[in-house]
């Protein structure tokens, strides 16, 4: 492994000083990318998906848990494997109390959907020890609708057809509701899905955005 070089106190200020400048324009570059992707619009969910959650089935609009944004996992876990994808299962180790607190107090909810049945959730998720919601869209068209199920039917990963092998893959999706209606806002897929970051960079990614 290379080490940083050595450098003088007044070396490493003046370097420092040119990066802080650095850093606050990708802020302020960031903090506008926020904004475009807020004025993109949204897409009315016509169809009525029923997921299987530990209590039953459940409709798109019970994932909500009663506040007005909800974003989803899309977290690879194959019908045929006995656990999920290690590298979305590293990503849900750090889904913490602490985030999901912060993110309701941001009127959102988040949860995860596989197309593993709901038997085999359970298990994966006992095992992992994790609590936040988890649902099952085994029979559904859900993962496919979220181009997260790539096959020669469904084609489109990342929002451009490649040259992917079959199977599933990883990806957020988010959601607001108005009244009775429900609304697609973002999907965010591939590189960067598992390194979102904390409760506000994911809030950065709703249409509502981050609490004050």
């Amino acid at each position: 492994m290379t080490l940083p070089p050595v450098v003088s106190r007044d070396e490493w200020l003046a370097a420092r000083k040119r990066l802080l400048a650095e850093e606050k324009e990708l802020t302020r570059a960031r903090d506008a990318l926020n904004e475009r992707r807020r004025a993109i619009g949204m897409v009315r969910i016509e169809k009525d998906y029923a997921f299987q959650g530990p209590d039953g089935p459940a409709r798109l609009p019970d994932l909500f848990e009663g506040r007005r944004q909800l974003v989803l996992q899309h977290f690879m876990f194959e019908p045929s494997w006995e656990d999920g994808c290690p590298s979305c299962s590293w990503a849900a180790d750090e889904i913490s109390a602490g985030r999901l607190r912060h993110l309701a107090d941001g009127d959102t909810t988040f949860a995860a959907v596989s197309l593993a049945p709901i038997e085999k959730i359970e298990t994966y998720k006992a095992k992992r020890g994790w609590t936040f919601p988890w649902y099952s869209s085994e029979g559904t068209d859900f993962n496919r609708d979220f181009q997260v199920t790539v096959d020669d039917e469904q084609p489109v990963y990342n929002y451009r057809v490649d040259d992917l092998p079959p199977g599933e893959y990883p990806g957020l999706s988010f959601f607001l509701r108005d009244g009775d209606e429900i609304f697609h806002t973002y999907s965010h897929y591939a590189r960067g899905t598992e390194t979102i970051g904390g409760a506000h960079y994911i809030l950065d990614l709703t249409a509502l955005g981050r609490v004050s």
